[in-house]
């Protein structure tokens, strides 16, 4: 599983021209799936989104987790194409991302694990939909993981 955790001020989510959902001050979570996937790795990565230490405290040093952000919003969006595999020629290759019937309950099982670490309801986009996602990054703050390389990152 890989995910993209953008720090932002404001971010959400428009579908078909309507706003679907939104937070203020947060993290983004753009969240790519692939077939080896499993409940260890939603463990794994809800344990380190909601322990990182990504928000400036009283100093403006990045040392506080967002469960001490008053306030703050996680929003998680669906996004194959961070399983892309650029290795050949000049077109993606999005074999490793899952087919819907296995990532979808991967990815409602991460956002509900997500929901119960942080202690708060989770905003999302719509799993498979043609997405506006808009953000305002703050800092900018990006941090990229992948659960199947966690001694690399």
């Amino acid at each position: 599983m890989r995910l993209v955790i953008q720090r932002v001020k404001q971010a959400s989510v428009s579908i078909e021209g309507h706003l679907h959902s939104s937070i203020g001050r947060g993290l983004l979570l753009l969240v790519g799936i692939c077939d080896a996937d499993t409940t260890d790795d939603i463990d794994y990565l809800c344990r380190k989104v909601v322990q990182m230490r990504l928000f400036p405290d009283s100093q403006g040093v990045m040392n506080l987790p967002i469960t001490e952000v008053k306030g703050s919003g996680l929003l998680v969006v669906s996004q194959f194409t961070l399983m892309a595999s650029t290795r050949k020629g000049n077109r993606p290759s999005y074999i490793r991302a899952s087919r819907p019937e296995i990532a979808l309950p991967l990815y409602e099982q991460f956002t509900t694990h997500l929901a119960q670490a942080f202690g708060h309801p989770v905003q999302t986009g719509q799993f498979g939909a043609d997405m506006q996602v808009s953000l305002i990054n703050d800092g900018p703050v990006t941090i990229l993981m992948d659960s199947h390389l966690r001694d690399q990152f």
